[in-house]
């Protein structure tokens, strides 16, 4: 399994491990999405009904904790992260509308089609997250 994510999802990503109140934030994401099948993954609530390309709204560390929205495309086991965000705290927020979602899903195609993605990797201890900008990899 591969997985991918926004430059949207980055930016939130850093911007809340940089707070005290959300550093589990790296290992939940590490803990769910690293090292699983696509079965694994699968959980979660549909936000579409593609048996192909399931796009799902997913809670880590319960109901109080994370909402992570991802698409995932089964015939080449790749997973796209779009867009997370914390339930509670100073910035936290409750699940995001409707045209939010859409607006995410479309700009995750987009992405993969332009290539304008992050690869995710676990460094070398397997203890942080490693962003590599597909244009890079590719140039």
């Amino acid at each position: 399994m591969t997985i991918y994510c926004l430059e949207d999802f980055k930016v939130e990503f850093e911007k809340l491990i940089s707070k005290k109140q959300y550093k589990s934030l790296e290992q939940e994401i590490m803990d769910y999405f690293f090292g699983k099948t696509v079965d694994q993954l699968s959980s979660g609530t549909r936000l579409n009904n593609s048996s192909d390309t399931p796009y799902i709204k997913k809670r880590l560390k319960g109901s109080g904790g994370f909402r992570c929205y991802f698409l995932l495309i089964l015939k080449d086991e790749n997973l796209y992260l779009m867009f997370v965000h914390p339930k509670t705290g100073s910035m936290g927020a409750s699940n995001i509308n409707d045209e939010s979602k859409t607006y995410l899903y479309k700009k995750i195609l987009e992405c993969i089609k332009s290539q304008v993605l992050y690869r995710l990797e676990l460094n070398d201890q397997l203890k942080k997250i490693n962003f590599i900008k597909l244009e890079e990899v590719l140039a």
